[in-house]
């Protein structure tokens, strides 16, 4: 049986022979260096190297995306040749070593002085590979369940203000909240454990009016707290959440590190919400850094259970087709062996607006539909937003327009006059 290997695709821009590249970075990220020494002997090569699977030429570009101040010292004039390179690296080499994995996949390779452009653009794992990681706890059934939203997209929102709030108001807003009918809410990306409403005092606070509420409803509403700290904190900060009767904790993913999101994972059977806040400094650049699928893939190695995607017809830069496509990547298992598949969270200017476009491209209701402003600003309050999301909801599946619903919707009536406008 051959070796396992993982695989990865590139896109590549360099002035030089593609297929020299490719083999330069192949050596690069495996047992070679720029030039053969002594120890890389043919067998060591035959057992560790990486291997060049394939290249696809592409039109070349006019000019360089990125500086290079190697090629610039040579002289280099182009054509600035491109290609997708797919390269494979023996297991072996890296272990079930998640850091190691991103480190070989997407390490060197950046600074490379060949290029002019590198992105790491898709990323395959072996399935008895991906069995040696995490797997989600929960995911989209077990949030399901632990939400008792059996059909029907989840609605959520974020706690507003951002920050300022006592433990005490944050847990007055979340009774409103609750009332209102969301499935899910949770802390904003930086609102962690501010000395306002450190997590110690707004946990208890926050989880007495859940199970208030679930004891006055039967409902549960799932609460992400966002515990996002070294490694130890974010240990005990779960540990307490757990006791208090919260199901889901929320960590900002580039900042605490493939290694402190794995500890987590272990530790937890808590829901794990991942918010990739910072990822557009690793994306945004078309010839730069690392693509969605790549990027979630080392994530749900990782074990979590929902991905944020942006929102469609949202705030930030990124275009419908790549939210789109970022919902297809955390809806599609990582190997057949398993369903790993995690609940994409949509959010950013969402609205009851978006929904028609949000269910249009996705045709699923496993998701997490949270809107901020969409539902705290409705001008009718909390409750009317979370019902005019849900009535847009109901519309959008059954092939009504927004439009022709709303006459005998007031809340999405008011919804689509309020927000519409802005």
């Amino acid at each position: 049986m051959a070796p396992e290997r993982v695989r990865a695709r590139y896109l590549v821009e360099t002035p030089h022979d593609v297929a020299a590249v490719a083999q330069v970075m192949a050596g690069e990220q495996s047992c070679g260096t720029f030039t053969r020494v002594e120890g890389e002997t043919d067998a060591l090569r035959e057992r560790a190297r990486a291997t060049v699977e394939a290249i696809t030429e592409l039109a070349p570009a006019e000019a360089p995306s990125l500086p290079n101040a190697l090629l610039e010292r040579h002289g280099a004039q182009g054509p600035w040749r491109r290609a997708h390179v797919d390269l494979s690296f023996p297991v072996a080499n890296i272990g079930a070593n998640l850091p190691t994995l991103a480190a070989t996949v997407a390490g060197n390779l950046y600074d490379l002085g060949e290029v002019t452009g590198l992105r790491l653009e898709s990323l395959q794992v072996p399935a008895g590979y991906r069995a040696r990681f995490e797997m989600p706890r929960a995911g989209i059934a077990g949030t399901r369940r632990a939400t008792g939203v059996a059909s029907g997209a989840l609605v959520g929102t974020i706690i507003k203000p951002n920050v300022g709030l006592s433990a005490a108001q944050t847990a007055e807003l979340v009774g409103r909240l609750c009332a209102a009918g969301v499935d899910f809410i949770k802390d904003d990306e930086v609102c962690a454990d501010p000395a306002h409403a450190p997590l110690a005092e707004r946990v208890p606070a926050v989880m007495a009016v859940v199970r208030a509420h679930q004891a006055r409803t039967g409902k549960h509403v799932m609460v992400a707290f966002n515990i996002t700290d070294e490694t130890d904190a974010m240990k005990r900060h779960a540990d307490l959440v757990e006791r208090e009767g919260g199901s889901c904790v929320m960590a900002s993913l580039n900042w605490c590190g493939h290694s402190g999101i794995q500890t987590l994972r272990r530790h937890t059977g808590l829901a794990l919400h991942g918010h990739r806040n910072g990822y557009g400094a690793l994306s945004r650049h078309p010839l730069l850094g690392i693509s969605f699928q790549a990027y979630q893939t080392l994530w749900r190695l990782a074990g979590v259970d929902h991905m944020h995607v942006h929102g469609l017809q949202g705030k930030f830069s990124q275009p419908d087709s790549e939210v789109i496509a970022s919902a297809q990547d955390c809806f599609t298992p990582l190997t057949h062996a398993a369903d790993d598949r995690v609940m994409p969270a949509f959010s950013s200017g969402q609205w009851a607006g978006t929904v028609p476009a949000t269910w249009k491209a996705i045709g699923s209701d496993d998701l997490l539909f949270m809107a901020g402003g969409g539902i705290l600003a409705h001008p009718d309050g909390a409750a009317a937003g979370v019902t005019s999301i849900r009535q847009a909801w109901s519309a959008a599946r059954a092939g009504v327009l927004l439009a022709d619903a709303a006459k005998e919707l007031p809340e999405l009536a008011r919804a689509l006059a309020f927000f519409g406008k802005r």
